[in-house]
């Protein structure tokens, strides 16, 4: 009920649902009844032997049974097949919606069935929100116990101590200067005739050799920096700040472009994917501590697209300076030998997005960025990020744990790492229990 009817909505049809229509106090037997008679143009029954044995839903297969006899509608009554049931007196000869086998292909089915039977579309297509939030409230139980929680935070456990304001000794071409700028191997920021950098005049020579020679205009001490800017420069703190989150965020860019991870850009940033060349195709990356292994895929196969996970990173100082992760996902065609052809359309992008990760759970999302962070950092703890001869940006790459005093339980029955077989499914489940 809770997958199926938001898609028959979206499809255009109206559902009832006693769990949003019946209010405290109500008589439900009469209010069901009354829906069935003068409201209901089909009756929709969920078929399995644990719906089937419920008293309430023998009586609603029994009114509907006499409204049959009543109506021109013969089909008034349509089964659908959510697992092998016994047969049940009054839909025993009826011919039934297999959903047993797969949900995206019962789905079809049974549209294709109300469409042919021409069942009037009154919802206007409108997907009424109570849906998400009922399942939300019931798919979470809370237990008087703490729970360690995990963040999508990574503490920036080291930073240089400088930072360098660098102008060429000779007049520069400003178009040249800003191309080789924004393509050189370390993090620059532009100011004044020149950069701000963690990088040194010498870590420039050669790259900049059509330039000239650099020298040191001034240097910055990080921490008076981000704190009060410097005067002397005309730098404001909050600018200061904001320089400061330029060049960890391109730090962090550059990092991934040398680790060969795909980039991508969305509207609203860059991100960074597991390509073909990084991660093979529908396997699996394990991730975890010591005696806690689990493992997450970062490629796969969803609705005839190729997806591939990756991530955008917004730098942060407060509370104190860390990178906050963005979970992001990329669609491609499938070409020769399962090659990954990128879709260029954002308007499909955006439709896949929604379909298929819709349905993957926040176990999920956490599995597939901790499994990018350990496919990121390798065999060590922490990841580098490389500034210039000044030093580097060490973060630490197991995101930041926080103890939350209650405990939510899942209360879905699919495994930690457990995979929906029908992967065409928009509700289906990828990957380790919730994606």
């Amino acid at each position: 009920m809770l997958w199926l009817a938001p898609r028959l909505e979206a499809a255009g049809y109206k559902v009832f649902a006693d769990i949003f229509d019946l209010d405290a106090g109500d008589e439900w037997r009469g209010k069901l009844t009354a829906a069935l008679q003068t409201r209901a143009v089909k009756m929709l029954l969920c078929c399995s032997d644990e719906t089937l044995a419920r008293r309430g839903v023998l009586e609603e297969i029994a009114i509907a049974e006499d409204l049959t006899k009543q109506l021109p509608d013969s089909n008034f009554i349509i089964p659908l097949k959510i697992r092998a049931f016994k047969k049940v007196f009054g839909i025993g000869g009826l011919q039934y919606v297999d959903f047993e086998s797969g949900w995206a292909k019962g789905l079809a089915n049974l549209l294709k069935s109300l469409e042919k039977q021409q069942v009037p579309k009154a919802g206007g297509g409108v997907i009424q929100p109570e849906w998400y939030a009922y399942l939300r409230r019931h798919a979470v139980e809370i237990e008087g116990a703490p729970e360690v929680l995990t963040s999508n935070w990574l503490r920036i456990m080291r930073m240089p101590d400088k930072l360098n304001h660098l102008v060429p000794r000779n007049r520069a071409n400003e178009a040249v200067l800003r191309k080789l700028g924004a393509s050189f191997e370390f993090p620059m920021a532009e100011f004044g005739d020149g950069f701000l950098t963690f990088a040194s005049p010498p870590d420039l020579e050669e790259y900049f050799e059509q330039v000239g020679p650099f020298r040191t205009e001034r240097d910055f001490d990080i921490l008076g920096f981000l704190e009060n800017g410097s005067a002397d420069a005309g730098i404001e703190g909050r600018d200061a700040k904001s320089i400061m989150v330029n060049l960890f965020r391109q730090a962090w860019e550059k990092h991934c472009v040398r680790q060969g991870f795909l980039a991508h850009t969305f509207s609203n940033g860059l991100s960074f994917h597991v390509g073909e060349e990084k991660f093979g195709l529908k396997k699996r990356m394990s991730w975890g501590r010591q005696g806690e292994r689990r493992s997450s895929m970062l490629r796969g196969v969803a609705r005839k697209k190729i997806w591939e996970y990756g991530v955008s990173v917004v730098p942060s100082l407060f509370p104190y300076p860390h990178m906050r992760l963005k979970g992001r996902v990329l669609f491609s065609d499938i070409g020769d030998r399962n090659k990954a052809i990128v879709i260029p359309d954002t308007k499909t992008q955006f439709r896949l997005r929604r379909s298929v990760c819709s349905s993957w759970r926040n176990k999920a999302w956490h599995g597939r960025v901790m499994a990018f962070m350990e496919l990121l950092a390798g065999d060590s703890p922490y990841v580098d990020l490389a500034v210039g001869s000044g030093g580097s940006i060490t973060l630490d790459a197991m995101p930041i744990q926080f103890t939350a005093p209650v405990t939510a339980r899942q209360t879905n029955r699919l495994g930690e790492d457990a995979e929906d077989p029908d992967t065409s499914t928009l509700g289906g489940h990828f990957e380790d229990e919730d994606a």
